[in-house]
């Protein structure tokens, strides 16, 4: 995968991240890695220091000021007797001249990726008082050939691991709120079944093999649950299901029209999701518990898509204006507001950061498909693409529990 980033935030803070000190067997530069991680948020200006400073050494403060860096973070890399390695790293505030704080991290070869993302999620959350992103997992499908693959990476598009192959369609991955386990729809029996993945194990079960379609799986809160679109009783509509496969499905809307595609608020309270039955398709609400249905979005005759922000403060959704299809987000907290987030005419499936910050979406551009990352306020995207085959239906991890 190949990241590039455009944009920066309305204001950068100035920050200097050091070489750590340490043995130098290390495969992974620990310190560039949080470099770039703090770069391609857009919200800091990264103060070039082509020094060493470890996590106990001194600070010169004076030079560092001269240089304009508000900040700067030192650490160590050690390698242990069993192979792993402890970082150790430290923050510290260079106008007031005080530690902020540091952290250590034993981690494997194998993690010292994810350790260095950890750190930039501290340095993020110190400095700018929200939490960071950069130890997060990005879930996608890609296409290749023939080949369908499940796809998990880090936030950047490093570190791809294939968690299934298929030779027919696979759609709709969306997260468990611990993060540990992941529902799609495979076509793999020749129609669409809802299956629920276990990441670590690679175990997976059919949840949702009724008669017709099952689709469009999404999670509750709790992780007890999962929502899908069924057409066992005839038109899609909006069922509850148990996430391991037992029980009955519950029936949360009967309408004349197709229902799909829903999605739970951040506290479990509500449902969003797509529906023609006024004629052409529009996002509506409704009680987890059933009940009648309200309308959310009015500015297009066609919307759809529709994702919630972590926060529960923003509504992420697909729109068609004049012929094509952005992504919009709608302010749900203050006065309502629908903006344009997208600019290319071709997106598809919004998905939310966990800090409810960021919207990750699928689009096409010069014939190939891309993942962009958009900053909520449109400041700052990172346009994520692969070297061959497609990529498309982006779902962000929650944070790690």
């Amino acid at each position: 995968m190949r990241l590039d980033v455009s944009g920066v935030g309305a204001a950068q803070y100035p920050v200097a991240v050091a070489n750590f000190a340490g043995d130098g067997r290390a495969g992974t530069d620990i310190a560039a890695v949080v470099r770039t991680d703090l770069a391609r948020s857009g919200s800091f200006r990264i103060v070039d220091l082509p020094v060493t400073m470890s996590d106990t050494g001194s600070v010169d403060y004076a030079r560092l000021r001269e240089l304009g860096a508000d900040a700067v973070l030192g650490g160590s890399i050690a390698r242990l007797a069993d192979g792993r390695y402890d970082i150790r790293d430290r923050l510290t505030d260079t106008v007031r001249q005080l530690q902020l704080g540091g952290e250590a991290v034993i981690a494997s070869e194998a993690d010292l990726r994810y350790a260095a993302h950890r750190i930039a999620d501290f340095v993020y959350e110190k400095l700018t008082g929200e939490k960071g992103i950069f130890s997060t997992r990005i879930a996608y499908i890609s296409k290749q050939g023939s080949r369908y693959r499940l796809n998990i990476a880090d936030w950047d598009g490093e570190n791809v691991q294939a968690s299934l192959t298929s030779s027919e369609p696979i759609i709709s991955p969306s997260w468990s709120a611990d993060g540990k386990r992941i529902a799609y729809v495979s076509f793999e029996s020749g129609k669409p079944v809802v299956y629920v993945h276990d990441i670590a194990s690679g175990q997976r079960r059919a949840v949702a093999n009724f008669r017709g379609s099952n689709s469009a799986p999404a999670w509750s809160p709790d992780g007890k649950k999962l929502a899908v679109a069924l057409t066992r009783d005839g038109l899609s509509q909006v069922y509850l299901i148990s996430t391991d496969g037992t029980g009955t499905p519950r029936r949360l809307l009967t309408s004349s029209g197709i229902d799909t595609e829903p999605f739970f608020s951040a506290d479990g309270q509500h449902l969003y999701f797509s529906s023609d039955r006024g004629g052409s398709p529009q996002v509506y609400r409704i009680s987890a518990n059933g009940g009648d249905a309200t309308r959310v979005t009015f500015g297009s005759n066609y919307n759809s898509s529709p994702r919630i922000s972590p926060d529960g403060r923003t509504l992420a959704f697909v729109t068609r204006r004049d012929g094509r299809y952005y992504v919009a987000v709608k302010d749900l907290a203050g006065n309502g507001k629908e903006e344009l987030l997208s600019q290319g005419g071709n997106e598809e499936a919004p998905s939310f950061a966990p800090n409810s910050r960021w919207v990750m979406y699928a689009t096409k551009m010069g014939g190939r498909d891309l993942l962009i990352a958009a900053s909520i306020d449109g400041r700052v995207k990172q346009r994520l693409s692969a070297a061959s085959g497609d990529i498309r239906e982006p779902t962000w991890s929650p944070y790690a529990r």
